[in-house]
């Protein structure tokens, strides 16, 4: 007869205790600690050692070097965070905030999965077959290869895994599935983990290249323990806000890439439509002429991005200053506004400061420093930047501004949207030479781009 025990379970680390505690001993998490009831039967020889053959340790000398095998999807975006592609037998987990549009982007990817030849099987644990059909309707993705299963436990997926034999897995969500040997309930820490794990196997023995999407908490975080991070092989997070079209899809963690990429959509009527110029898309709206606005040419992965970057500075009535900002790290913010006030004679204390990324972008580069530094220098002085101008570099506690890099790449996307100047670190002029159609300004402090910017 089954045995019963219970124990108490992190939810945010998933560290396990015979008792309750106040703290959690794993990350130190207050109130954390959840009761957690698991039924344990012997088994014989059943688990991941019967799914393998027994190896022995070859040393690494001998280990057959070849690229990992790429499934190229149409959504070019989605293979530049990916790496390259979704790489067969990997285990990818989606995470974003309710409605920002995970299902109608894996739908898409399936559909275009299974135009090309690719057997795809899309579990949906949230919505019915016909929901799924309408969406697909909407999106335009009806194809004979595409499957949609409606399920949720965990042991009648696996009879349609062995039936079907799909090369694309999709699961939405994981948090709706449960393992009837588990006595938990569905979302569960235990019920969570040993699903992830159990297609962690299902994806690595059989070769399936499996999606799981993941609900997230109030903090943005993946919701279940940080082990099913280090679980998978690709953690990507949908970004972006409800009420703005903008969709931005950035990976964490990528055992297949680069960690540094993002791709950008815009939501539709039609779904998902890939943004291959996001430059031109951000800067769309930027009004000309106005004090405190300013373009920065910032690097996300390999692309270079123009972004607006607008600042307020307005004079407070709170004997402690305001400061705020959007899209940049506040503790960033409040360095600068101390090289102003210290190195540039800008009495500050007074004024309330606030700065914001248009369109929803999240830049976490020194490279926006001095942009951010002439922003709210503008706005302080009600001075208007020159409208076809765009300034990077980092900015130093004494007021210098250093070097970046990739600066011929930022300075050649400037050309191309055409702008006319660029202020710029001097130390990045060296190694390369500038495109004829721009006036390039290098600057070795904060008072020499103000000058140049403000004039």
């Amino acid at each position: 007869m089954a045995k019963i025990k219970t124990k108490f379970v992190c939810t945010e680390c998933g560290t396990e205790s015979a008792k309750w505690l106040g703290k959690c001993p794993g990350c130190h998490a207050w109130n954390s600690m959840v009761e957690e009831k698991e039924t344990v039967v012997k088994t014989q020889g059943v688990g991941l050692s019967s799914l393998h053959t027994k190896e022995k340790p070859l040393s690494i000398i001998h280990i057959e070097n070849g690229q990992e095998p790429r499934i190229e999807t149409k959504m070019l975006e989605l293979n530049r965070v990916l790496g390259g592609g979704v790489v067969p037998g990997s285990l990818i987990l989606v995470g974003g905030d309710p409605g920002i549009g995970k299902s109608t982007l894996l739908l898409q990817t399936s559909h275009a999965l299974a135009v090309k030849g690719l057997k795809v099987l899309y579990i949906s644990g949230e919505e019915s077959v016909r929901q799924t059909r309408l969406r697909a309707d909407r999106l335009g993705a009806l194809t004979e290869s595409l499957y949609v299963l409606c399920e949720t436990n965990m042991e009648h997926i696996n009879d349609a895994i062995d039936s079907l034999q799909p090369d694309f897995l999709v699961i939405d969500s994981i948090q709706t599935v449960y393992d009837p040997g588990v006595q938990s309930a569905p979302g569960s820490v235990a019920q969570v983990r040993e699903c992830t794990a159990h297609f962690m196997r299902v994806a690595k023995v059989r070769g399936i290249a499996t999606v799981l999407v993941g609900h997230v908490t109030k903090e943005g975080a993946i919701a279940g323990p940080r082990l099913l991070e280090h679980m998978v092989d690709c953690v990507l997070y949908f970004e972006g806000e409800r009420h703005h079209t903008y969709r931005l899809l950035r990976a964490v963690k990528n055992r297949f890439g680069s960690t540094n990429e993002i791709g950008i959509f815009e939501m539709g009527e039609e779904g998902l439509r890939e943004v291959s110029n996001p430059s031109e898309l951000f800067l769309s709206e930027r009004p000309l002429g106005v004090s405190g606005s300013t373009v920065v040419a910032s690097m996300e992965g390999t692309r270079p991005v123009l972004v607006e970057l607008q600042a307020l500075v307005a004079t407070t009535n709170f004997p402690s200053p305001r400061r705020m900002s959007t899209g940049i790290d506040h503790h960033r913010m409040a360095l600068i506004i101390a090289v102003l006030e210290k190195r540039n004679g800008m009495f500050l204390q007074t004024q309330d400061a606030y700065l914001n990324v248009a369109g929803g972008v999240k830049l976490d580069e020194p490279a926006v420093d001095l942009a951010a530094a002439v922003s709210l220098a503008s706005s302080f002085r009600d001075a208007p930047t020159k409208p076809y101008d765009v300034i990077f570099g980092e900015v130093g506690l004494t007021g210098e501004v250093r070097a970046v890099s990739r600066a011929e790449q930022r300075v050649k996307e400037a050309e191309k949207l055409g702008f006319k100047r660029v202020i710029m670190p001097e130390k990045s002029l060296k190694g390369w030479k500038a495109p004829e159609g721009i006036e390039i300004i290098g600057v070795s402090t904060v008072a020499e781009a103000l000058k140049a910017a403000l004039g």
